[in-house]
C-alpha cells in the first residue's frame, strides 16, 4: 500500500477516489433496490463481496425479482462478465503471482482496467490498478450494506438520482482525453456501436462490443503517417 501512495501523484489519487466514491453511491442504490425487492439484507452484501461486479449483480437481482429463474440470472451475469476475459489478456503484468494474482483477478472490473490502461509505466499501471481495485472492494460492499439498511425507508432510489452519479463521474474523467482527435473518433465510434446494439443485446454486452471503437485508434497509431 505504501508503494501505491509513492507511485501515484495527487491528481491520479483524486480521480481514483472520486470513482470509488461514485461506486459506493451506486452500491447504495443497489442495496436499497435489492432489499426493497424482497431480498434479505445479507444477499446484496454477500454478492457485493464475492462477485464485485455491479452490472451482473443488478442483472441478477432484477431477473430474480421479476420472477425469473436464479439459474438464468446467474447465466446472464456470467455472460455480462465475459468482458473480463479480454481484460485479463490486456493486463497480464499487473496481477502478480500467487495469492496476489487471485486477489488481483477478483478486483478486475471496468474501472480498475481503465485506470491501469491509462498508464504506460508498468509500476504506475500496477499502482493505479490496485489502488482502484482495493478502493472499490471497500466502497461497493459498504454502499450495498448502507443501501440495504435504508431500503425499507427509500422505496424508489431513482428519485434521488443516484443512478446518474456514476456515469457523470466517468464522463468527467474521460472528457480531457477527447482533446486528442484519434481518441475522440474512437470514443464516438464505440458510443455509436453501443447505442445501436443496446435495444437488441442484454445489459452490459453493448458496452463490451463498443470497445471495438478502440481498434480505430490502434489502427491509426500503426498506420504510416
Amino acid at each position: 500500500m505504501h508503494s501505491i501512495w509513492r507511485t501515484l501523484d495527487r491528481a491520479q489519487l483524486r480521480d481514483i477516489a472520486l470513482v470509488c466514491l461514485a461506486v459506493g453511491v451506486v452500491g447504495l442504490s443497489y442495496g436499497a433496490i435489492a432489499v426493497a425487492s424482497g431480498f434479505p439484507l445479507w444477499l446484496p452484501v454477500l454478492l457485493s463481496l464475492t462477485v464485485l461486479a455491479a452490472s451482473s449483480e443488478f442483472l441478477f437481482v432484477g431477473i430474480v425479482a421479476a420472477g425469473g429463474s436464479p439459474v438464468a440470472a446467474v447465466l446472464a451475469g456470467l455472460l455480462v462478465n465475459a468482458r473480463h476475459l479480454p481484460f485479463g489478456l490486456a493486463l497480464p503484468d499487473v496481477l502478480g503471482g500467487g495469492w496476489r494474482r487471485l486477489l488481483g483477478t477478483h478486483l478486475m472490473n471496468d474501472e480498475t482496467v481503465v485506470f491501469a490502461l491509462a498508464e504506460e509505466d508498468p509500476s504506475r499501471k500496477r499502482a493505479a490498478y490496485w489502488a482502484c481495485g482495493l478502493g472499490i472492494l471497500v466502497c461497493w460492499p459498504l454502499g450495498a450494506l448502507t443501501g440495504g439498511l435504508v431500503g425499507t425507508v427509500i422505496d424508489d432510489t431513482d428519485t434521488l438520482g443516484l443512478d446518474a452519479m456514476f456515469p457523470a463521474v466517468l464522463l468527467a474523467l474521460i472528457v480531457p482525453a477527447f482533446r486528442d482527435r484519434d481518441k475522440r473518433r474512437a470514443g464516438l465510434a464505440g458510443a455509436a456501436v453501443a447505442l445501436a446494439t443496446t435495444p437488441f443485446l442484454p445489459t452490459g454486452l453493448p458496452v463490451l462490443i463498443g470497445l471495438t471503437g478502440l481498434s480505430l485508434s490502434a489502427v491509426r497509431e500503426k498506420a504510416p503517417r
